[in-house]
């Protein structure tokens, strides 16, 4: 063979080797096509609602290294295993498919003539088609209340969309299950609570199947920040469990007597803390054994009223508020499939209109309940506390300096946003209309843009809520499909499931997957700055969640040192002298002389960098005070002061500064008495 034909030969076989690799890159190889489309199943049910999303999730982080993505911050996606299992209907899974999964009630064929909450909530007959998979004519809708809006394939379109962040609040109401006519297990809430946390397990792991086994989905359960981060950057959807419910733990009150104890609360929260809740609201509806509600109005706030005092033995009872914050107007709107559930004889009461709050606040059991979630680190829900509890319950955490503090759905008196902000916690609005969504977003965003945080929004889907309706197919900005995410990887063309397909300017908001559609309103509504606030809600929340779970208590500086007073009340029986207000007993306290300008003066031994100072006054209180500091008890500034005290458990917060002698000085008192001090906390954090 010459060198030439060796050449040829070598060049050959050469070229063949390569067209040989080239040919092997362009076919797929087992498992190749999974891999780099991971977010598509390789096992979903058939038939089964559509996703109708192309493109990659994203994954990672940004440039800051912080988690992007949308956060619901109330979902409810069990509910239909609460309030008896029959008033919310279908499930958000099944192992015999979508259609066993999205069917009505038994009692609601052929023609919805008994859906008896549907005529509660919605008014008219209750009557509807009650099909669901195929056709879905009537629901679910964004007006119907009583259907299954949380479908899994719609709840991945969601996550498809830019979601990253998911809170599925554990709901039931004992009263409720007991008074409706339908149902087919127990009304005992903690059951139920136990159930909807398995069924939501039992969620993920029915995901899981679809992509190839355990941990494998795009549904992940979370229980602390470093996991929920971790997801996040993986691309999935941070599920974090949460509760609202009326009467946990059986802390129900009968005649203003709470039915449960302090040990039943702690058996209470650690079951929880088991099943992996993080967050969760102490009352919800009714008022209980922990706190007084925030009202509901209209002819839903009359059926809920007949429930609280089928339940108590108590309508709800109104006051004229202290501040400006107000309960929500109770309204005397009829409910009569409610009332007539009433013994012979009674009636809801009438209500004054200029007494708007609610008499009932934070019970001692109900701070013990706050101080124990504080001691697991899990986050309070202030949503739906009477203004009453809410604020005592504000006075605790800023006591500890606790960032656990959320709004949900707004369902706080909205002047508080501040307050939650302060403290580190996390503020999310509820699903409203893109114009009404739009219009309060913009109102805070000043105070977002001060404390550097993002937003959410919480759907409250199958909470009983009402969603928002459609802007209409002729408004001057409709939602045009196909559109893209807000990270611009996903393009999201209307959504079918069965026969029926769904668009968000004439079905509005009818079920999970069109909240992506919701957000491309408000971005055509309300701008680009209110989505982009929403798309860090997701860092936002977390960071809150990490703070509280970082959270230690600081030491107080105060406790046992040498204290001097202005004066001490004299009685012959007790001791009210100055060392009482720092005794670490929560059962003394100074007293001082019924007379303005008096002080309490506090020796911390040293110069130490004080920030906080807690002041719990007994009924004797400072209207009118302000905290002094000193480096030799010579030389005074004045570092914090207030002329609108209230009493109660106050702090005062500040810039550092280092200072050996603390003075609380009363300017005007409260009352006809002198000032008088439980307990008075120093710290340095």
């Amino acid at each position: 063979m010459t060198r030439h034909a060796y050449s040829r030969h070598r060049l050959l076989a050469v070229l063949s080797l390569l067209l040989a690799l080239v040919a092997m890159a362009l076919v797929p190889v087992p498992g190749a096509a999974a891999q780099g489309d991971w977010w598509n199943p390789t096992a979903r049910p058939a038939p089964d609602s559509g996703i109708n999303v192309t493109g990659a999730p994203f994954q990672g982080t940004d440039a800051k290294g912080q988690v992007r993505g949308f956060v619901d911050a109330h979902n409810h996606l069990m509910s239909n295993e609460a309030f008896g299992g029959r008033l919310i209907c279908g499930k958000p899974f099944s192992p015999l498919g979508v259609a066993d999964a999205l069917k009505d009630c038994p009692e609601h064929y052929p023609d919805g003539s008994l859906a008896i909450f549907d005529m509660i909530t919605k008014g008219g007959d209750g009557r509807h088609d009650p099909d669901g998979w195929p056709t879905f004519k009537d629901w679910p809708a964004h007006d119907s209340m009583t259907h299954q809006q949380n479908y899994y394939a719609w709840v991945e379109r969601a996550w498809r969309g830019g979601e990253r962040v998911l809170v599925n609040d554990l709901v039931t109401n004992g009263v409720i299950c007991s008074v409706y006519f339908f149902k087919d297990r127990s009304c005992d809430e903690m059951t139920s609570i136990r159930l909807q946390a398995q069924k939501t397990y039992e969620m993920q792991a029915y995901i899981d199947t679809m992509y190839g086994g355990p941990g494998k989905g795009w549904f992940r359960i979370v229980t602390d920040t470093a996991q929920a981060r971790q997801v996040v950057q993986q691309g999935k959807l941070a599920v974090v469990l949460g509760v609202e419910t009326s009467e946990p733990f059986g802390c129900k009150q009968i005649l203003d007597v709470g039915q449960c104890s302090k040990a039943d609360i702690d058996r209470g929260l650690d079951e929880l803390y088991g099943l992996g809740v993080r967050s969760m609201f102490l009352c919800h509806k009714l008022d209980n054994a922990l706190c007084g509600v925030r009202f509901d109005e209209g002819a839903l706030g009359t059926a809920i009223n007949v429930g609280q005092f089928l339940s108590t033995g108590t309508f709800w009872q109104t006051e004229k508020c202290a501040g400006p914050q107000h309960d929500h107007p109770i309204g005397l709107a009829p409910a009569p499939q409610a009332q007539q559930q009433l013994p012979a004889g009674v009636a809801v009461p009438s209500y004054a209109a200029d007494a708007q709050c609610n008499t009932r606040g934070l019970t001692e059991l109900g701070e013990y309940a706050v101080r124990g979630m504080m001691k697991r680190k899990m986050m309070l829900e202030l949503d739906h506390m009477s203004v009453k509890a809410a604020g005592r319950a504000f006075d605790i955490m800023e006591s500890e300096s606790y960032p656990g503090a959320l709004s949900s759905h707004s369902w706080m008196d909205l002047d508080w946003t501040e307050r939650v902000y302060q403290l580190g916690g996390f503020v999310a609005q509820y699903m409203n209309g893109a114009e009404a969504f739009s219009a309060e977003a913009k109102r805070t965003d000043a105070l977002r843009d001060k404390y550097n945080v993002g937003y959410g929004y919480g759907t409250d889907m199958n909470g009983v809520g009402g969603w928002p309706g459609p802007r209409g197919a002729n408004t001057a900005n409709p939602v045009k499909y196909p559109f893209r995410s807000t990270d611009g990887g996903a393009v999201l063309d209307r959504q079918t499931a069965g026969q029926r397909t769904w668009d968000i300017n004439t079905d509005g908001a009818a079920h999970y997957g069109l909240v992506p559609d919701w957000i491309e309103d408000i971005r055509l509504v309300g701008g680009q700055g209110v989505v982009d606030d929403l798309f860090r809600g997701a860092e936002s929340y977390l960071r809150t969640w990490g703070a509280t779970e970082q959270h230690r208590a600081g030491v107080n500086l105060a406790a046992g040192v040498p204290t001097s007073a202005a004066s001490a009340e004299s009685n012959p029986f007790t001791s009210y002298a100055s060392g009482r207000a720092v005794d670490g007993d929560g059962g003394s306290r100074w007293a001082s002389d019924w007379s303005d300008d008096q002080w309490l003066q506090i020796d911390l031994g040293s110069e130490h960098l004080v920030k906080r100072v807690t002041l719990a006054w007994e009924r004797a209180y400072g209207k009118a005070y302000r905290i002094e500091v000193s480096p030799d008890g010579t030389n005074w500034q004045t570092v914090w002061s207030t002329t609108t005290g209230d009493g109660g458990l106050d702090t005062a917060q500040f810039a550092g500064v280092p200072a050996r002698q603390i003075r609380v000085h009363g300017v005007q008192r409260g009352t006809q008495w002198g000032y008088s001090l439980y307990e008075v906390g120093v710290y340095s954090t």
